[in-house]
């Protein structure tokens, strides 16, 4: 007796239908078991898990001969996610539970040797997939089905092991449908816990209103300065007036972060923009993704939010050349022998440095000690392409003793979140009919041209700053975006001087 089960495999962040067909020979006088289909290691084991959670939850595995095909063969199997469906498969094909009830229905699930389903990683892509080739209703786990009800026109029936899911399939104790309360996730407090307040940041108001421009538009930032001026410090105040994530951003985000098995069982829908801070000595693989099986890397988990890069010059410069195209594409391609996958990489790119090796190169209160040769082989470990894809630029100088020992507290992060919200609202808005284009740092040169409407008189000062500052055109475009996102911070329909101006201080002094 044949029987076909649908279950899921997910290459990069995509996921694939696989049909899990059971060929059952009862009249066979050898036993055997072949599994066929380009089944990986943790595949070829699940004959094995399905046997036993199949006797040891009171169902008959007859020992005679199976064949179950994976198809696409073409496809490489990975991983335990395909062991539910292999023993549902099982279960059809030797007359345990009705045909019938196997139409238009996935099931994802690893088994434990006690019948027992349990979590699996990649469940929203794989749910995603079911919604997209009109798949009604999708078993999965207990504990992932809040995550697998993100994806809201699918039916997601929780099941726990494979009693309690014959018994549903029989109708003899329905299961209900699991439905997620998206609501109650989107309440938060106004400043997350762990996070530093820009109110209790001494001066330097220069560097807020420059990581307020970068957190409105998405652009990129490069802070310079010496050891303890608190570069670092308010780079992870940046995540407090970041905005929360839309919709569709969240889902983006959930997905990347569902393949790696990185989303709480209690909250699976990321709200909050993701914050990463990798370690100087990360790898390539590590920042841009890869392996034999190819995951994403830091960059990627970064989507949507930001990726901080402390001590920027001290990462290796082969690392850090990886970075151009996902900068600029914002996306990375991962190619092997076996093909390519895709992951998204739209980052906010935030960097600390310190101007020379001791850190004190142009300090007022403390002499540097390096040569000139060693400053500036320090500083070239930035290369030219790189530093020409970081749109602000803005010197961390230290803060005065005095301002230190003072009382006043400066605006707090959730004042200024607030003209950061507002400031995306209005690309929201500008957007809508651009689909994946959510802020100005996103634009494509087409996009320039449409929305980055000049008066007369910003127009002349642009034309006469390029000419005389020598951008190169990547630059030009830069300040365009730039001025754009600092005229969403004035309200401002068209870009006047005054936002011109402030985007052409944020260039490097050395263009």
């Amino acid at each position: 007796m044949l029987a076909i089960v649908n279950t899921c495999a997910v290459i990069g962040l995509d996921g694939h239908i696989v049909e899990v067909q059971t060929d059952f020979n009862p009249r066979a006088h050898l036993p055997s078991f072949n599994l066929v289909g380009l089944p990986g290691v943790a595949v070829r084991e699940s004959k094995d898990r399905a046997r036993s959670a199949i006797r040891n939850s009171g169902l008959r595995f007859p020992n005679k001969a199976y064949v179950v095909n994976l198809s696409p063969a073409d496809i490489q199997k990975h991983g335990p996610s395909y062991d539910l469906a292999i023993a549902i498969g099982i279960l059809a094909a030797t007359d345990q539970i009705p045909l019938h009830t196997l139409d238009n229905t996935m099931f994802i699930g690893e088994l434990s040797l006690d019948g027992s389903i349990r979590h699996v990683k990649g469940v929203l892509p794989m749910v995603y997939t079911a919604m997209q080739e009109s798949i009604e209703t999708v078993f999965v786990p207990e504990e992932d089905a809040g995550e697998a009800a993100l994806v809201e026109s699918v039916a997601i029936i929780p099941v726990r092991s494979i009693g309690q899911l014959v018994e549903h399939l029989y109708q003899l104790n329905p299961i209900n449908p699991y439905r997620a309360d998206l609501e109650s996730s989107s309440d938060e407090p106004a400043l997350a816990d762990g996070l530093v307040d820009f109110a209790d940041i001494r001066g330097q108001e220069h560097v807020k209103r420059a990581l307020e421009v970068a957190a409105a538009g998405n652009h990129n930032i490069l802070m310079s300065g010496p050891p303890g001026a608190g570069k670092s410090l308010q780079a992870r105040a940046l995540a407090g007036i970041l905005p929360p994530l839309v919709t569709q951003e969240a889902l983006e985000v959930t997905r990347i972060y569902s393949i790696v098995d990185m989303l709480s069982q209690d909250q699976p829908l990321i709200r909050q923009r993701p914050f990463r801070a990798p370690h100087h000595t990360i790898s390539q693989v590590g920042l841009v993704g890869g392996g034999s099986i190819p995951k994403p890397g830091e960059i990627s988990l970064a989507h949507r939010g930001v990726l901080f890069l402390d001590e920027i010059n001290e990462h290796s410069s082969k690392v850090l050349e990886v970075l151009r195209q996902p900068i600029e594409d914002k996306i990375v391609t991962i190619s092997r022998a076996k093909g390519s996958v895709t992951f998204p990489a739209n980052f906010l790119l935030v960097g600390a440095r310190n101007p020379c090796p001791c850190g004190f190169y142009g300090d007022l209160q403390q002499s540097c000690n390096c040569t000139p040769n060693q400053i500036q082989r320090y500083q070239t470990r930035l290369s030219g392409p790189i530093l020409d894809r970081i749109d602000i630029h803005v010197e961390v100088p230290r803060v005065d003793f005095d301002k230190l020992l003072g009382d006043k507290r400066a605006e707090s992060s959730l004042d200024i979140r607030r003209r950061v919200e507002s400031a995306r609202n209005r690309q929201v808005q500008r957007f809508e009919q651009h689909a994946g284009l959510f802020a100005n740092g996103d634009m494509t040169v087409s996009e320039i041209d449409d929305f980055c409407v000049l008066s007369d008189e910003a127009r002349q000062i642009l034309t006469l700053s390029v000419r005389r500052l020598q951008l190169s055109a990547r630059s030009y475009h830069r300040v365009l975006k730039l001025s754009r996102t600092i005229a969403d911070l004035d309200s401002a329909d068209d870009i006047q001087v005054l936002h011109i101006a402030e985007a052409l201080q944020y260039r490097p002094k050395a263009e």
